[in-house]
């Protein structure tokens, strides 16, 4: 476990630097430069660790393996709608529940965020798999993950992956709006939908053999639908709730040994 020990490390250490000049001022040191996109540059640090355990571990063999697991698209069409679509089908059942008494349906807000107001809903769709996808998931499920599930079932190496991934995220308790403005509430909450959003990835992950590129599309798409300011609170929290109740019914289905029809996924 080395290896895996040597890639936490590696994803907290470079994802915590770069992220350096948002929370030191939390701190009264202001003179490290922020960047555009600077937030989004620390996403990153999963795969950077990713990349370079691999290579220290299986050499240039074990980065055209990583290359073909994060563009692996030869998958059932099936996984591709789970991927893309269940989120914003959730959205919608929760938009039909939260506005039912109102007699209106509206998703004006879907795809738009202040924090990138130049950005339509195709280019915040691209920028969110590219980044938080690819950026995170690379590392969370295409690394770590397989190499927990080496040693333990899917349900338990799941369990130890979410904690870990609560953890790498403790910087933004310092600098982002939405994570500063938590109770112990909210991060029970906020943790409980890392766990939630966790148990379906290993389940894409799981049945799609392997395929990062599923893992990375599904995390784009969750923060699409979770991050569009405009959405109306209550139907986030509807959505929330539903996203929880698919998660159950997973794990219900495929059971907590494997959380796919399939065998777990696991790296040597």
């Amino acid at each position: 476990m080395k290896s895996l020990t040597l890639y936490f490390f590696l994803a907290y250490l470079i994802s915590w630097i770069i992220w350096l000049p948002l929370y030191l001022p939390k701190f009264g040191i202001h003179f490290l430069p922020v960047l555009p996109f600077h937030h989004a540059w620390g996403a990153l640090g999963p795969l950077t660790a990713t990349i370079i355990v691999t290579k220290l571990e299986k050499g240039n063999d074990g980065i055209k393996n990583l290359l073909y697991r994060m563009f692996q698209w030869k998958v059932n069409w099936f996984w591709y709608f789970i991927a893309i679509f269940s989120p914003f089908v959730l959205l919608v059942f929760a938009t039909i529940i939260n506005d039912f008494n109102n007699s209106k349906v509206s998703f004006d807000g879907l795809g738009a965020s202040s924090e990138f107001p130049e950005f339509g809903f195709v280019s915040f769709f691209l920028y969110s798999v590219i980044v938080y996808g690819f950026g995170e998931e690379t590392g969370w499920r295409g690394y770590a993950l397989p190499k927990l599930q080496k040693k333990w079932n899917a349900l338990s190496s799941t369990v130890i992956l979410t904690f870990l991934w609560a953890l790498w995220h403790i910087p933004l308790f310092l600098y982002r709006p939405g994570f500063m403005a938590m109770d112990v509430f909210g991060i029970f909450g906020w943790f409980l939908s890392l766990f939630t959003g966790a148990i379906l990835l290993t389940w894409i992950y799981n049945s799609s053999r392997g395929s990062i590129l599923m893992a990375a599309l599904f995390h784009g798409t969750i923060d699409i639908v979770f991050t569009s300011d405009s959405i109306e609170p209550n139907t986030m929290n509807i959505t929330g709730f539903l996203l929880v109740v698919f998660a159950v019914f997973v794990l219900g289905l495929t059971g907590w040994k494997h959380l796919s029809k399939l065998n777990r996924q696991i790296l040597e």
